[in-house]
């Protein structure tokens, strides 16, 4: 049986990089059973969706799930270029951790040089029992490169990006050196694999703006995938960093865009924000901006998913999904109708600055 014929969704330029993705990407981070169990064949499926959906970009990482992710979307992938080629789709991992299936103990012999250190993964609430190496090294990052390709099953990447080096994850300790070997490191290696050809675009996957304007000063990249940081809740990366790659012609991805579920569920009982549950002022703002919402009967979740395509700087949403139904709401709420005047009076309310831009219609 035939695929359904997928929607024609917008695209738009992944930079200088000759890629166009649509505005709408999978997020696979619940694959890897972000807070609670997937099921194989639902979490199939949702991927499936999502490509007969119109969708073109698959954004994994080696880190949800300790590569569960990767293994339910390479199987994905494999129904999916059944009936449609391998140039028709954009496929995203990260690199800054490999895996090692072995005893403990095996992988720093492997690399006792690099100072690995496990980092706890929030959220995920089962995994492949591999135990996560940290390493941003060169050698480390052609090494997770090689596994990702093994666990999907596909034999080239579009887009790699450099995963997690920022305070949030590393610590302020930490940071410092974790910036100089993903750059020495982590960064070589993928601007040579760009250069050969082998990748197509390099950047970043991080939770911090500050972390990727960082980069964006000491590297040549393509694009960054922010998590959780442009947002209708919040907008830390306005002010200097969407700027710069607006200067630098960087795309840029936004994750996270409603700040862990909070913006899809509004201020309910057990909402969570950052992974974690949300705490009080968080709770309030979304209620007020619920409120606003609610006086122009629009939902929430598609304010949300709209505000944060009118940035100029900003290519794609990278948007988790669990189910198909999941994935087709996703998708119909680019669609969704929002009046001008709603924007306005989330300025008037304080809930929104006075010089963020905001969408003129639907994506």
């Amino acid at each position: 049986m035939s695929a359904p014929l997928p929607v024609v969704l917008p695209r738009r330029p992944l930079g200088r990089t000759g890629l166009d993705v649509t505005v709408l990407g999978f997020g696979a981070a619940p694959l890897g059973n972000l807070f609670s169990h997937l099921d194989e064949a639902t979490s199939v499926a949702a991927v499936v969706a999502a490509f007969d959906g119109g969708i073109n970009l698959l954004d994994m990482a080696p880190h949800y799930g300790n590569g569960l992710a990767e293994l339910r979307a390479g199987e994905a992938l494999r129904q999916v270029l059944q009936h449609r080629s391998r140039d028709s789709i954009v496929v995203s991992t990260k690199v800054g951790r490999w895996f090692d299936p072995m005893p403990t103990g095996r992988a720093a012999a492997l690399a006792p040089d690099v100072g690995h250190a496990e980092v706890a993964s929030p959220g995920f609430v089962g995994a492949l029992p591999h135990r996560a190496v940290l390493d941003y090294s060169y050698d480390g990052t052609l090494r997770s490169i090689e596994q990702s390709l093994l666990r999907t099953g596909l034999d080239r990447l579009d887009i790699v990006l450099i995963h997690d080096v920022d305070v949030w994850t590393h610590g302020p300790d930490a940071i410092e050196a974790r910036f100089s070997e993903a750059m020495k490191g982590a960064y070589r290696a993928l601007s040579r694999l760009r250069d050969e050809g082998v990748v197509r675009a390099i950047g970043v996957g991080l939770n911090e703006s500050e972390m990727c304007e960082r980069f964006a000063h000491a590297g040549d990249f393509d694009t960054m995938l922010l998590a959780g940081r442009y947002s209708l809740l919040e907008q830390p990366a306005l002010g200097s960093f969407l700027p710069l790659a607006l200067q630098k012609n960087i795309a840029v991805m936004l994750g996270g865009v409603f700040n862990s579920g909070i913006l899809a569920t509004g201020a309910v009982a057990g909402a969570r924000y950052d992974y974690q549950p949300a705490p009080a002022a968080v709770m309030a703002r979304v209620a007020a901006i619920d409120a606003v919402c609610a006086l122009h009967s629009v939902r929430l979740a598609d304010a949300a998913l709209q505000f944060a395509l009118g940035h100029p700087a900003v290519t794609t949403l990278v948007l988790g999904a669990v189910t198909p139904n999941e994935v087709r709401r996703n998708i119909a709420s680019l669609a969704a109708p929002i009046p001008p005047q709603l924007w306005r009076d989330l300025r008037t309310e304080g809930l929104l600055p006075a010089a963020v831009p905001t969408p003129k219609g639907p994506a």
